[in-house]
């Protein structure tokens, strides 16, 4: 494995109580009630996905109500511990790098963008870019053809069950990102980096 295609939310950032908490308020303030820990199960996911499976009345106001409130739980946001040194190491020794996310643009340029990251990747597929997100492999395609790399050369690393199903979707091995602090039970993946430098080892040892 020396090609790495990155999920960006849950797995580079932590960005799940930005996203869950500013829906968790859209709703409540439409007299919906949701627990966080069943929001939660949606993240990682295109929101318009996310909705639809939670059955949101008026999906659609909200969708367009969910970007524009995550800004004020910005402040949660954080780059996991590791990540950047891990990014650059992998640079050096010659890996190709990518991120394939469910974030729309304005999202990518926000959160990636602004922490710094966008410069660690040579490609870059966004949600406007495909026409199925996650659990569809049209991504990881997309990102490994931009790439100009082989399926058997390359892992997507992420951290949710749509994650896995677009890796294994694509041909490709699945790295759960496990240095995130979460043990999903319906995970199965090829290989867990429980420290973004175990990244750095598996690309040594290839």
């Amino acid at each position: 494995m020396k090609n790495f295609i990155f999920d960006i939310d849950g797995t580079l950032l932590d960005t799940e109580a930005m996203y869950m908490k500013s829906l968790q308020a859209i709703l409540h303030e439409r007299g919906i009630e949701k627990p966080y820990a069943e929001l939660a199960t949606m993240f990682g996911i295109p929101s318009k996905d996310a909705l639809l499976r939670l059955k949101v009345p008026d999906w659609p106001a909200v969708l367009k109500l969910w970007g524009p409130r995550t800004q004020e739980y910005r402040d949660t946001v954080a780059v996991y511990a590791g990540v950047k040194t891990a990014l650059g190491q992998l640079m050096t020794l010659g890996s190709r790098l990518a991120v394939m996310t469910s974030k729309r643009q304005f999202e990518y340029d926000r959160d990636v963008v602004s922490e710094g990251l966008d410069d660690y990747f040579a490609v870059k597929v966004v949600a406007e870019d495909v026409a199925h997100g996650k659990p569809e492999p049209d991504g990881i395609l997309l990102a490994m053809e931009r790439l100009g790399v082989k399926p058997a050369d390359t892992v997507y690393v992420g951290d949710t069950l749509y994650d896995q199903q677009a890796a294994h979707a694509a041909h490709v091995q699945f790295g759960f990102a496990a240095w995130n602090g979460t043990r999903p039970t319906n995970l199965t993946p090829d290989v867990s980096f429980l420290t973004p430098q175990a990244m750095v080892q598996l690309a040594q040892n290839s």
